[in-house]
């Protein structure tokens, strides 16, 4: 029997419990607010944090990041890395974020039907910056491995060529709230561009390539 690589905790979900694969997780998350999930190296570890509740999970986790190194070959270890995955140009598009230091889930969203990658890439780090501005961690950066997003943060506006229809509404809904934000809100955290040359893939990275 194969060893399960990572095993997915939801303790507030449609249906709470401990499941072997992403996919399994998601069903359990999608639509539901504030959902309360994280992912775990193996089972033990995993029935563990699912009976500690994820209070306690949560709070070793920031305790985690804030002993880390301040960087690492360049790296700051205390960050967010963000990125996105699409099939197609346009097609399905989704994206995440994660702890840099050891690739904790922190967020995901999608897939979106008929989007692009740079519209990922944008959306994840608006959610990035909206986050820790709500918790006021200012002194957290975000890394992105794209040019273009961060162009359009800077910009309070996205430049795409893509047109809005029926199957992308959701998405462009999405894109709107993010450039509000943007205008209503200071960018207080840095945004790094990942090195992925020197680094290797960032992260957050989907592994799909």
């Amino acid at each position: 029997m194969s060893k399960k690589s990572k095993y997915y905790v939801v303790w507030e979900g449609l249906n709470p419990g401990i499941y072997d694969s992403w996919s399994k997780c998601q069903e359990n998350i999608k639509g539901y607010p504030n959902a309360k999930y994280k992912s775990y190296p193996d089972a033990e570890s995993a029935t563990l944090a699912f009976r500690e509740g994820w209070k306690s999970s949560f709070k070793a986790e920031q305790k985690k990041v804030s002993a880390k190194p301040s960087s690492s070959q360049g790296i700051i270890m205390n960050s967010i890395s963000v990125d996105a995955a699409s099939s197609g140009n346009p097609g399905r598009v989704e994206y995440q974020g994660v702890w840099t230091h050891n690739k904790q889930l922190i967020f995901h969203q999608g897939p979106f039907e008929q989007g692009t990658n740079n519209l990922g890439e944008f959306l994840a780090l608006v959610h990035a910056l909206a986050m820790l501005d709500k918790k006021k961690a200012y002194q957290i950066p975000i890394y992105s491995d794209s040019k273009t997003a961060q162009a359009w943060v800077r910009n309070k506006k996205i430049k795409t060529t893509l047109e809005r229809n029926n199957k992308n509404a959701a998405l462009f809904e999405l894109v709107d709230r993010a450039e509000k934000w943007l205008k209503e809100h200071e960018v207080r955290n840095p945004i790094l561009k990942w090195d992925t040359v020197n680094w290797g893939e960032i992260p957050a990275d989907f592994g799909r390539k």
